[in-house]
């Protein structure tokens, strides 16, 4: 193949471009919509799927967010496809907020004196599986404290939205195969009105 790779994608490569193309923000953020809303699946299903990839997303669990998203889904007979797609909104230039937001609203809710918080290069492996342990109390507690409501309410906005633009694509779909079939119909009318010559008043 003349434009191949030197090099193959290894299967996770090929699974994150399939979450996130390598393109320009902008275009990405199209295309990432599009891949969504052209799911094929129920408005419900494809939006509380999505719901749950954000829900999960929220969560200081890393390592883990699509196994919560997919059971997220399930218990919400969501799509998993659009579960997997959820997580993506947890990305690196995303994660500061989100960790920001939840560890001090966790904080907050739990009235305790702010722990040693990592740095934000360093805050990723930090909440490995195998360093979770060591920073529960301080960091991970109030983190996973403050993702249970920081989560439920940008999953909730998320599923509306999605919903609403799920619903719309595929109503604006069906209109368009409809239309379709309709064309060859009134275009063998219009021959046939032709062939037969101008009625009788």
């Amino acid at each position: 193949m003349l434009f191949r790779r030197r090099e193959p994608e290894s299967r996770w490569a090929r699974f994150l471009t399939f979450l996130w193309p390598r393109r320009s923000f902008r275009r990405s953020y199209r295309y990432f919509l599009k891949r969504v809303i052209r799911l094929d699946a129920e408005p419900h299903a494809v939006a509380a799927g999505f719901a749950a990839g954000v829900i999960a997303s929220f969560t200081p669990f890393v390592g883990f967010h699509f196994i919560m998203a997919f059971a997220i889904a399930f218990i919400l007979a969501g799509n998993m496809a659009a579960a997997a797609l959820g997580t993506a909104v947890g990305n690196p230039a995303t994660f500061p907020f989100i960790w920001g937001a939840t560890y001090e609203l966790g904080r907050y809710l739990t009235e305790k004196s702010p722990g040693r918080l990592p740095q934000p290069m360093a805050l990723e492996s930090s909440l490995s599986p195998w360093n979770l342990f060591a920073i529960w109390e301080p960091v991970v507690k109030p983190m996973l404290i403050g993702s249970i409501p920081l989560g439920l309410v940008a999953g909730g906005i998320s599923y509306g939205i999605v919903r609403a633009a799920v619903t719309s694509f595929q109503a604006h779909r069906r209109r368009r195969i409809l239309a379709g079939r309709r064309a060859p119909d009134q275009a063998g009318e219009t021959i046939v009105g032709k062939l037969a010559g101008p009625g009788k008043p």
